[in-house]
């Protein structure tokens, strides 16, 4: 008797190889994702502005980096002896708004940069709440601790995503006409919102994607939501928290991703890289032993051979 609902995933063509830029935006998701990645040694470039939950926020930091925006003093705001800004993730605050405002900057050429020259686009969507700064107006990618009461929730409807998801589309690929971009639902479950909410606002993320996602427009759709509710639904797959999943079910998720997305004749490469990666963390007994001294030596054999083949840096 087979307990598991496996599903059922078949590559997707224009894969990721080692001559592929790949540019991640999105929830924490993204992050573990991009983590794999950097580990296999891939060009990556990861959430220039901080992690972004939901689809207004990752659309306004595309509009702003393509539109080459400049952050200045009236896009920002002090609490708590920082400064931070409404449009970037806590990660980016700084006590020195000169600093803050040159990292802003800085990202935004950084990320107009990725969108024009990157092969591959993995946005990771967490979630379809968002909230209006009630005195400016404006949907906030992070609200860095200020009151509640000084935003409007709101639940963006299926209609409004899908609006957000296609202007995302059309303002890449009107720079970047071989990109592929694949959207993806982060399995983290947002129950801050209540167990209903989370899952109103996931099915509103899930149904606005699959109103866009066409293979013949480079626009795809990887279901990391989906592994991890059907395939591994079991609490053994989170961490304590029971929100996050573990690093168990996202090396199996990673595995996944790779079936579909990563080109298979990057596998020698991978394995290579691997076992030098574990060479590196690797802590001997002796250091300064004859046998650790020969494995330093191989180690750095290995390593120079995959840096002149791929022209990377460990």
């Amino acid at each position: 008797m087979n307990f598991r609902t496996n599903l059922a995933l078949k590559p997707e063509y224009n894969q990721v190889d080692y001559n592929s830029e790949i540019l991640l935006i999105g929830s924490c998701f993204s992050e573990n994702i991009n983590k794999k990645l950097e580990y296999y040694k891939f060009k990556t470039f990861s959430n220039p502005f901080g992690i972004l939950f939901n689809p207004k926020a990752i659309e306004n930091l595309i509009t702003n980096a393509l539109n080459l925006k400049t952050y200045t003093e009236k896009d920002i705001f002090q609490l708590n002896e920082r400064w931070h800004c409404f449009d970037a993730h806590s990660d980016l605050s700084n006590s020195n708004k000169n600093e803050l405002l040159s990292n802003l900057n800085n990202a935004i050429n950084s990320t107009n940069k990725q969108l024009k020259e990157a092969s591959h686009l993995v946005i990771t969507l967490g979630t379809s709440w968002v909230y209006k700064h009630i005195e400016t107006e404006t949907f906030v990618g992070n609200c860095h601790k200020i009151p509640q009461k000084e935003f409007l929730k709101k639940l963006l409807s299926v209609e409004e995503i899908t609006a957000l998801l296609s202007t995302i589309c059309t303002l890449v690929q009107s720079v970047n006409t071989k990109i592929n971009i694949i959207f993806t639902v982060s399995p983290v479950r947002h129950l801050k919102d209540g167990f209903v909410e989370n899952m109103q606002s996931k099915a509103h993320l899930l149904a606005a994607i699959h109103q866009i996602i066409d293979k013949q427009k480079h626009l795809f759709y990887f279901p990391s939501y989906e592994i991890m509710m059907d395939d591994l639904r079991d609490y053994r797959f989170y961490n304590n928290d029971m929100l996050h999943p573990n690093e168990t079910a996202i090396t199996y998720i990673w595995k996944q991703f790779q079936q579909v997305w990563i080109n298979n004749k990057t596998q020698t490469i991978q394995k290579e890289i691997d076992t030098i990666q574990k060479g590196l963390a690797h802590k001997p007994f002796n250091p300064t032993s004859e046998q650790h001294q020969l494995f330093l030596k191989k180690l750095q054999k290995k390593i120079a051979t995959i840096e002149k083949q791929l022209a990377i840096k460990f």
